[in-house]
């Protein structure tokens, strides 16, 4: 675990830095390269090119084959690594990015039984645009998937009572402290969401929530890259420490590195990958 932790803060250190498209372009360009070149250590990386406003955006993917190399449906495992203007994006989302690079890793050595598909996506905050150009294209292929994972702030914890908050009625049926990581999918989705819960319950706190088909119900569950795919027919779910109901650095320029709890973000981690190991 230790080591796991040492991975997982080498992997902040580098990308936690203002990395805005538009207001931090060096920033942002060095993540995405450093990302590039994590992921080239276990394959080839495809870049997925996409246009906004006049401007080409990428978002980066990595292939890795199942263990037995069968043609399943596979399975995306998705971060976002662009952040918002004036924000280094310790939680939002460098968490999840250095997940990314973690099982990128693990996977690339430890294949399960489906293929995956470890994509870092662009231009989240500007409305999920590289998720949504890239379930879209896969919509317009006709090409099944496993599942889609988006990996969504997975680094704050906070243990005070009444840290946590919800959506209107759900804090009767959920605990009001952040010391757990949520997963949030659509009602196909619920036999996974008990199979991570499972796997990550007896390392960290664990929660889920079905939002319905597409989550339009409970729009907060929505902000995330998961959406689009959940728009495209696809199955989706989100894991998160709930991003703005518990973090007070939230689109802050707070949002910082030692703001996180890596003991949480290493467990969390740790739960993933158990899930994924074991899911049928």
């Amino acid at each position: 675990m230790q080591n796991l932790q040492a991975r997982l803060l080498h992997y902040l250190e580098k990308i936690v830095i203002e990395r805005n498209p538009y207001y931090a372009s060096a920033g942002h360009l060095f993540a995405r390269e450093y990302i590039r070149s994590h992921f080239a250590k276990f394959g080839e990386v495809i870049t997925h090119e996409f246009e906004v406003s006049g401007n080409k955006h990428q978002n980066l993917i990595l292939q890795i084959a199942s263990k037995d190399n069968k043609q399943r449906s596979p399975i995306i495992i998705g971060a976002h690594y662009d952040t918002v203007a004036g924000c280094v994006g310790a939680d939002d989302n460098g968490s999840g990015v250095a997940v990314l690079l973690e099982l990128a890793e693990y996977l690339s050595t430890n294949p399960i039984k489906y293929p995956i598909q470890m994509i870092a996506f662009d231009m989240e905050e500007y409305g999920l645009l590289g998720s949504e150009a890239y379930a879209q294209k896969l919509k317009g292929e006709q090409q099944k998937l496993r599942l889609m994972i988006s990996l969504e702030m997975l680094g704050y914890c906070d243990r005070a009572p009444n840290s946590q908050q919800y959506p209107a009625g759900l804090d009767k049926l959920y605990p009001n402290t952040g010391d757990f990581i949520g997963l949030i999918g659509s009602i196909p989705t619920i036999p996974d969401l008990i199979h991570f819960q499972h796997h990550l319950k007896p390392i960290v706190p664990c929660e889920w929530l079905p939002a319905g088909w597409r989550g339009l119900a409970i729009p907060s569950t929505r902000l995330s890259d998961h959406a689009p795919f959940w728009d495209a027919g696809y199955k989706a779910l989100m894991v998160t420490d709930t991003a703005f109901m518990r973090n007070p650095h939230y689109h802050k320029s707070s949002d910082r590195l030692e703001t996180l709890d890596l003991e949480f973000l290493t467990n969390v981690c740790q739960g993933l990958i158990a899930g994924l190991a074991n899911l049928k």
